[in-house]
């Protein structure tokens, strides 16, 4: 069980204030709500308010999210459908938050009971022997969330619950209902339970979910037991496992009220703002880069080279981004830099060869996987030149390469010595304040301006370029052809 995106190890204590008995929690006039009406009402709340309702989720503000809103609203159970990376189990983490932040339950109780709604033997007992006295404590929501990955030697006893031998062996019968270990699902009750991966799931055990999303109650080895449960089921799913590795059985669709279908970011602006959102950079990327592995991505993505039904995960661009900073800071070591360092093109190369094993080729594809990759990111490189830098007076970059002068870069060469290798450069400022720079750029802000123009000409063919060993690229001057 794995805790939502809000929970913490140490979630904060109640507040002093709140009633800590069954007597006190009447006399303050609480009410008693099911958790879909919960997640209903504090929607709505939000929505008046014009608040966000799904912090840190990205590019579903006009798709995904409405249709969700609409399955929460009518209180349905969940499934979402997607390709890998698409942020189905980070959105489903993300519905915590529209839970009461506290909540009352029968103090001690492992199925976080209500204090007007006792479910268990034990609580019923409880309650009829304490009455008002019966001792309430108060749940966190971020403790009100479980999450199960679907593993093919996932048991109806882990999801369920099963006979507890260590009970019995106390001398209690078989046919007590106390000596049942309830299992994750039984253990959310007032929560919201996530089954990632639901297909990889045998049929068998998917079949133990059915009594849960309609009759709301779980069935143990026979055992003549009702347990009203209260909690929203949602559920992730990848399209191609219906047919791939397993699917989602007949009856247990059915049962789920709405099946949203999530996507990839539609624009390269929304893939930016993921990357930039989620990436661990341990060196600045600027942002014409960020926006050359956003371009990278959706063209990997689209490429008749890559298996379509593997998709290609949001999490290869933040990876790209988080290599690209870690080959700059790599750089920056070996060249000895004391500036700050700052990613470059040349810095890219990196990702080619690294993250060739997060996608999925067609067959017959074999052994052209660098070449495909390299030539998407040549492609990627000249799309972001021609957005940012187009009609722009580069001019003032041939000059500083004519007459037999070159200008080498590579994991060797710091920022400064590249810039000095060119001299004062005309529109040199106007080339980075169009690249996002502001006006007193470092020096490696300035050579990550530099280089990206450099390889950028290169690639529309108005410099030539040479790799030589070692991680070295020397540009010149395109020689006359006769």
């Amino acid at each position: 069980m794995t805790p939502g995106a809000a929970a913490t190890l140490a979630p904060p204590s109640p507040p002093a204030a709140l009633p800590t008995t069954v007597g006190a929690l009447r006399g303050s006039g609480h009410q008693h709500v099911s958790v879909k009406e919960e997640l209903r009402r504090n929607l709505l709340a939000r929505m008046r308010a014009g608040e966000a309702r799904f912090p840190g989720v990205v590019g579903f503000d006009e798709t995904v999210l409405p249709e969700l809103e609409r399955a929460l609203l009518a209180g349905h159970d969940v499934v979402l459908l997607g390709e890998r990376g698409q942020g189905k189990t980070r959105l489903l983490r993300s519905l915590v938050a529209l839970l009461d932040e506290w909540t009352p339950v029968i103090e001690g109780s492992e199925l976080n009971e209500h204090p007007y709604a006792p479910l268990t033997t034990a609580s019923r007992r409880r309650a009829a022997e304490l009455g008002d006295d019966l001792p309430v404590s108060w749940l966190h929501r971020s403790l009100r969330y479980g999450e199960k990955l679907a593993t093919p030697d996932t048991s109806v006893g882990d999801l369920i619950g099963d006979v507890d031998p260590v009970k019995v062996a106390e001398g209690r019968t078989l046919g007590d209902p106390e000596t049942i270990h309830f299992g994750l699902v039984p253990r959310t009750n007032r929560g919201i339970f996530a089954v990632n991966e639901l297909p990889d799931l045998a049929e068998r055990i998917q079949v133990a979910l059915l009594n849960v999303l309609e009759e709301r109650d779980v069935q143990v080895r026979g055992y003549q037991l009702r347990l009203p449960l209260d909690l929203l089921l949602v559920a992730s799913a990848n399209p191609e496992d219906y047919t791939n590795r397993g699917r989602i059985i007949t009856p247990l669709k059915d049962r789920f009220g709405a099946e949203v279908r999530t996507h990839y970011p539609l624009e390269v602006e929304l893939e930016v703002e993921l990357v930039r959102q989620e990436a661990r950079l341990v060196a600045e990327v600027p942002e014409h880069l960020l926006e050359i592995l956003a371009r990278f991505t959706r063209g990997v993505r689209e490429s008749p080279a890559v298996d379509p039904a593997s998709g290609v995960s949001a999490r290869f661009s933040i990876a790209a981004a988080e290599t690209v900073a870690a080959a700059a800071l790599r750089r920056s070591a070996l060249a000895g830099e004391d500036d700050a360092p700052v990613a470059r093109v040349g810095d890219l190369a990196a990702v080619v060869t690294v993250l060739g094993g997060k996608v999925e080729f067609e067959q017959g594809e074999e052994g052209r996987e660098i070449e495909v990759l390299a030539h998407l990111l040549r492609s990627a490189i000249a799309e972001t030149f021609r957005a940012r830098l187009a009609g722009a007076d580069l001019s003032g970059f041939l000059e500083a390469v004519r007459d037999g002068r070159t200008v080498e870069t590579g994991d060797l060469v710091p920022a400064r010595r590249l810039l000095e290798q060119l001299g004062t450069v005309t529109g040199l400022g106007k080339v980075l304040e169009r690249l996002g720079v502001d006006d007193a750029p470092t020096p490696g802000q300035a050579a990550a301006g530099v280089e990206f123009v450099l390889e950028a000409l290169h690639l529309t063919r108005r410099l030539a370029k040479d790799d030589l060993d070692g991680g070295r690229s020397v540009y010149a001057a395109r020689t006359p052809q006769i």
